[in-house]
């Protein structure tokens, strides 16, 4: 495994790294080699290095606590894996991870919105097709943007799109939870 595609912030996770590939092209393993991970956001004063434990297997065995997650900005990280060994540094992966607001409060909770931007903008161009087709306005604005009645198509256009992405996400989602995609339909013959 790797790092996960999503972490929940004060969240703790455990993984297990394999071990890699010397710039030899010799297997690097956690008997020679040190394993760290380094985590960024755009976020200035954020970050986290994680070092991994020796495994007998020769691959590390990766641990973020809750301590560490705890403070992270919701949004995209990025993540670079490195082994070294002495003088030797190897950059063995890097990638991105999506950071999930945690939905832990204490006292009140604040108001929390969990959906997508593509189901926000879906419910803005909505409402502005309702406002304009029912003659409340003849102008509706979204955020920076003005629409009258003759940009209703454009604007219908738009909900199509925003139905399509919604549409993928969400059947990402269930497969992702292992609920499987809904158009699939499986027939039994006996």
């Amino acid at each position: 495994m790797t790092v996960p595609a999503e972490i929940t912030a004060g969240s703790t996770l455990q993984w297990i790294e394999p071990a890699a590939t010397d710039p030899a092209g010799d297997a690097a393993t956690s008997a020679a080699w040190t394993l760290t991970i380094s985590f960024r956001t755009n976020t200035a004063g954020e970050g986290a290095t994680v070092a991994g434990t020796a495994r007998s297997d020769g691959g590390w065995d990766v641990a973020l606590s809750a301590a560490v997650t705890s403070a992270w900005d919701a949004g995209t990280w990025y993540w670079q894996r490195k082994i070294t060994s002495g003088d030797d540094v190897v950059i063995t992966g890097s990638g991105t991870t999506t950071v999930l607001e945690s939905l832990a409060y204490s006292g009140t909770p604040a108001a929390f919105d969990g959906r997508s931007q593509a189901e926000q903008d879906l419910e803005a161009v909505q409402t502005a097709i309702r406002t304009i087709i029912s003659g409340r306005s003849k102008q509706y604005s979204i955020g920076s943007r003005s629409f009258t009645q003759l940009d209703l198509g454009q604007l219908m256009e738009r909900e199509s799109q925003l139905k399509a992405i919604v549409a993928r996400e969400r059947a990402a989602e269930r497969a992702a939870q292992g609920l499987g995609d809904p158009k699939n339909m499986f027939v039994r013959f006996g």
